[in-house]
C-alpha cells in the first residue's frame, strides 16, 4: 500500500452455509482442509451463487459480499450505505476483524476501534469506567494513555451519574453513547461505526458527527461509517461506496452516491405502489426531467369506486428523506368529481427546487376521511440551469401555485 493508504480491501468475500452450523460433516471438513494446504479452491464453493435475499434460495450457500474492493486515505471518512441486507454490517465485521473473510484480504495500518452493535465491546458485569480501561487495553494504550482520556469519555457520553454502574444496567441509548465515546477518544488510526448512532437521541447523534468531524479533519484518523440517514452521510462523508446484493455498485462522490443508492431502491417501487392502491389505477408524470420554473405536471387515471369526489394531496421529498414542499386540495376548498371523469392532472407549477432527485408522495380522501397513502409513487430529476445562481445553502420549503385540472 502507498503511505497516503491506511486501509485496502483486495477481492474480499464472505459465504455463509444456510440452514445449518458448521460444515456438516468430517469429510467435507478433511477435503476442505486438504484443498486449502494444496493451495486449491474449496471444493464445495457453488458457483454462481448471489446475495439476493429477496428471492428463494437455491443453494446451501449465500454470499453476503462478493469481490469487494477499494482503498481508503488516511485522514478520510469513508460512507457505506446500502439498502438492508446489502452486506453493509457483513463488510464492517470483517474490517474489524470480528469474522475473517472466506476469500481475498484486508491490509491496514495502526489500531481499528469498532461500534457495530449496541452494546459492543462492553462487558455486562463490569461499570462504565471499567469497561473503558478495558477497550483501551485491547486497544494496546497503557492505564497511563487511558486515565488522561477518563474525564473526556464521560463527559461526552453524558454517563457521569452511572460510569460506576454496571452496563447491564444501562439503556441502549446509554451504552451506544458510552460506546461511542470509549471509541472515539481513545485515538484509533481507524474507527468503524454502524448504524447504532441511531438507538441515541437527535442531540447525541449531533455531538457524534461533530466527532467524528474533527477526528478526521483535526487528527488526520479515517473513518468508515454506515448509516441510513443520507443527510448525515452527506455531511460528513468525503466518499461513499454503494452496495447492492452483497457487491459495490458505486464508488465515488458522496451525493453521486447517495443518488445511485436511490435509483436501487426505488426500483419497482413506483409499480408495487400502485398496484396497491384502489384508487389510482394509473400515474405518469409527463417530464421526468425538469428545469428551474419549469411546471411538473402529474397524469393520474382515478377509479373512484362508491365515491363521488376525491381529494388529493402530495408531499415532495429531496433524496435525504426531508420535505421540499406540500398541497392539498381540501385546504383549498377543491375537489375531484366522478360526474367529470377519470382522467385527472396535477400541475406544480414554477419548480425552483435545487439539482437532485425528489419523490412524490399522493394522500387521497374524500373530504371527510383519509382514504389512502401511497409513499414515493414516482420520482424526477431537477436539472441544472446554467442562467440562474444556486445559493450556497440548501433552499428550505417551497411554496408552490398549484393547479388542480379535470
Amino acid at each position: 500500500m502507498s503511505d497516503d493508504v491506511i486501509l485496502k480491501a483486495v477481492n474480499v468475500s464472505k459465504q455463509y452455509r444456510l440452514g445449518t452450523v458448521g460444515t456438516g460433516t468430517l469429510s467435507h471438513d478433511l477435503n476442505r482442509f486438504w484443498a486449502k494446504i494444496r493451495g486449491k479452491e474449496d471444493p464445495y464453493l457453488k458457483i454462481g451463487a448471489v446475495n439476493d435475499r429477496s428471492a428463494a434460495a437455491t443453494s446451501d450457500y449465500v454470499w453476503a459480499i462478493k469481490d469487494i474492493n477499494f482503498e481508503v486515505k488516511r485522514g478520510e471518512i469513508l460512507g457505506i450505505i446500502g439498502k438492508n441486507g446489502a452486506g453493509k454490517s457483513t463488510l464492517l465485521k470483517i474490517l474489524s476483524r470480528v469474522t475473517s473473510p472466506t476469500t481475498g484480504s484486508i491490509k491496514t495500518k495502526g489500531r481499528i476501534a469498532s461500534l457495530l452493535e449496541v452494546g459492543t465491546g462492553m462487558h455486562p458485569e463490569l461499570t462504565g469506567r471499567e469497561n473503558v480501561y478495558l477497550n483501551g487495553a485491547i486497544l494496546g494504550m497503557t492505564k497511563t494513555e487511558i486515565a488522561s482520556k477518563i474525564d473526556e469519555i464521560v463527559e461526552f457520553s453524558g454517563c457521569q451519574m452511572y460510569i460506576d454502574t454496571p452496563v447491564k444496567r444501562y439503556s441502549s441509548g446509554m451504552r451506544v453513547r458510552l460506546g461511542f465515546a470509549v471509541a472515539a477518544f481513545l485515538e484509533p488510526d481507524i474507527l468503524v461505526v454502524d448504524e447504532v448512532l441511531a438507538v441515541g437521541d437527535a442531540e447525541f447523534q449531533k455531538k457524534a458527527i461533530g466527532k467524528m468531524q474533527d477526528i478526521s479533519n483535526t487528527s488526520g484518523r479515517t473513518v468508515l461509517f454506515v448509516s441510513h440517514n443520507m443527510a448525515a452521510v452527506k455531511s460528513l462523508c468525503t466518499r461513499t461506496i454503494v452496495l447492492s446484493n452483497g457487491e459495490i455498485s458505486f464508488v465515488g462522490e458522496t451525493n453521486d452516491a447517495i443518488n445511485d443508492y436511490l435509483k436501487i431502491s426505488s426500483n419497482n417501487q413506483n409499480d408495487m405502489q400502485i398496484k396497491q392502491s384502489d384508487l389510482i389505477s394509473e400515474i405518469r408524470l409527463e417530464e421526468k426531467n425538469i428545469n428551474h420554473n419549469q411546471n411538473l405536471r402529474i397524469h393520474l387515471k382515478l377509479d373512484y369506486k362508491e365515491y363521488d369526489t376525491i381529494t388529493i394531496g402530495y408531499v415532495l421529498e429531496n433524496n435525504f428523506g426531508e420535505r421540499v414542499a406540500a398541497a392539498n386540495m381540501h385546504q383549498a376548498s377543491l375537489k375531484f368529481e366522478k360526474q367529470n371523469g377519470t382522467d385527472v392532472v396535477i400541475e406544480i407549477q414554477n419548480m425552483t427546487l435545487v439539482p437532485g432527485l425528489y419523490n412524490i408522495s399522493l394522500f387521497l380522501g374524500n373530504g371527510t376521511f383519509d382514504l389512502e397513502e401511497l409513499r414515493n409513487v414516482c420520482e424526477f430529476s431537477m436539472e441544472w440551469n446554467y442562467n440562474i445562481t444556486l445559493p450556497k445553502k440548501n433552499w428550505g420549503q417551497n411554496y408552490f401555485s398549484t393547479l388542480w385540472i379535470q
